[in-house]
């Protein structure tokens, strides 16, 4: 089993920053971002290399902050692989600039940089630099609209869209 959990949180440890063109969404509703989120697209990392059907649920904590639990399926393993995690805000709650740890005492950035702000259908999460970058959504697929503003704003930033990886969600036989 891959340390899963371990890994991702070593790769951010310490790091609240974030790239020098992301901004994060202000007026940022918790209560309707948490939920279930597919990830659709995101840049490649060794804690979700070879993973797919690549899922982050978000509930709150009794202590006011967020558990996350990511789950994705390794198909060389034949199996789930999960990690729990915390967040919580940096600045204050309707920023979405969060911190997020896997592991221990140990925090990286989490920060919704573009959100459907109607009907939070879909996210742009941003890390602390330009290595980090996912897009999230309600369901396995966006309109082809929303992959296109995705990469074009990613792009602009400076994240290195040529690396996008398109999650698989196809039915696992």
């Amino acid at each position: 089993m891959k340390y899963f959990s371990i890994l991702i949180t070593l790769l951010l440890t310490g790091c609240l920053g974030m790239p020098n063109k992301v901004e994060p969404i202000s007026n940022f509703e918790l209560d309707r971002y948490l939920g279930t989120w597919y990830e659709v697209a995101r840049l490649d990392h060794s804690f979700e290399r070879g993973l797919s059907h690549v899922t982050a649920s978000y509930t709150m904590r009794d202590d006011g902050g967020v558990r996350v639990i990511n789950k994705g399926y390794s198909a060389s393993d034949s199996k789930w692989q999960q990690a729990e995690g915390k967040a919580y805000f940096v600045e204050h709650e309707d920023l979405a600039y969060l911190k997020v740890s896997f592991f221990g005492p140990f925090y990286g950035s989490y920060v919704v940089f573009e959100l459907d702000e109607k009907d939070y259908q879909y996210a742009f999460v941003s890390g602390p630099d330009t290595a980090y970058l996912w897009l999230l959504a309600r369901s396995p697929e966006v309109s082809d609209e929303v992959l296109e503003s995705f990469k074009a704003q990613a792009k602009n930033i400076g994240f290195n869209t040529k690396d996008l990886i398109l999650v698989d969600h196809t039915p696992i036989k």
